[in-house]
């Protein structure tokens, strides 16, 4: 009995609004329900990488690198080995296809179907790099016409096997892919792929090398040596990086902030 009133003391809180508190807080403190309360990703991402060869330790970086930014940045990565998982179906889940040293070659109609259409309208976005542009008849396989003249109607030629420091010039800081990146760098250390011929005519040159500050200096050399590029011609954003080849490229901010950029313009998919 409350001793000022003679009349029962009162619970200081009713039944039902003692459980609508201790719900709140299992909303507010529980990791689970947070992690489901919050804002859905940005976009679905997927990425396909060789699983040996000269590349997989580049593949090993990127996936590390890729995998932090998604979480710091809100989208979610997939990632496959096996070119023959990919059809209509699987690309519908995703709004980003990034091709990490997987050549163009050795695909199955039901892939090549699906990506082509993927790109042709504007289903999703796409970054290439490296292996991406090893255009020819290799390994037994015919080269794939579409995907030719998709690059730029290139042929792989030559490229240099002890690798070499070189210089990369940006030739469009308007586009969005170069935000912020210098408007000339270093690549310690590539390959640099030379093609039949330069794909300038037929695609939107973002970036060059300069064959001359190649060191040490090498007589494997194509003149006018586009690097990055987008093909303005498709309704999917798209862009081939070459520079793909050494994990260490993951120190070079240069770098980074290029395949960020490139990762944020070619999801949002359609249009330029």
């Amino acid at each position: 009995m409350n001793e000022f009133t003679d009349k029962p003391a009162s619970r200081s809180l009713s039944l039902p609004y003692s459980l609508h508190i201790l719900l709140l807080c299992c909303v507010l403190f529980s990791p689970g329900l947070r992690l489901r309360a919050q804002q859905q990703p940005r976009f679905h991402a997927l990425a396909i990488y060789e699983n040996g060869g000269h590349h997989v330790d580049y593949s090993k970086a990127a996936k590390v690198w890729l995998d932090k930014l998604a979480t710091d940045s809100n989208f979610t990565i997939d990632y496959i080995q096996d070119i023959k998982v990919v059809d209509s179906a699987l690309l519908r889940k995703y709004q980003l296809f990034i091709q990490l040293d997987y050549v163009p070659y050795a695909w199955p109609a039901a892939a090549q179907q699906a990506f082509k259409q993927y790109i042709e309208q504007g289903r999703g976005g796409w970054i290439g790099f490296h292996h991406a542009s090893l255009l020819g008849d290799f390994d037994g396989y015919k080269m794939w016409p579409w995907y030719h003249d998709y690059m730029g109607g290139i042929i792989f030629k030559n490229y240099i096997a002890t690798f070499a420091r070189a210089t990369v010039h940006v030739e469009n800081k308007r586009h969005p892919v170069m935000k912020n990146v210098p408007d000339s760098f270093v690549i310690e250390k590539d390959e640099w792929y030379t093609y039949d011929k330069s794909p300038r005519p037929n695609v939107k040159v973002l970036a060059s090398v300069d064959e001359k500050s190649y060191r040490p200096a090498s007589p494997i050399t194509m003149g006018d040596h586009p690097v990055v590029w987008s093909n303005p011609d498709v309704k999917a954003r798209n862009v081939y990086i070459f520079m793909g080849h050494a994990p260490e490229l993951f120190n070079n901010t240069a770098y980074t902030t290029m395949f960020r950029n490139a990762i944020f313009w070619a999801a949002k998919s359609g249009g330029r």
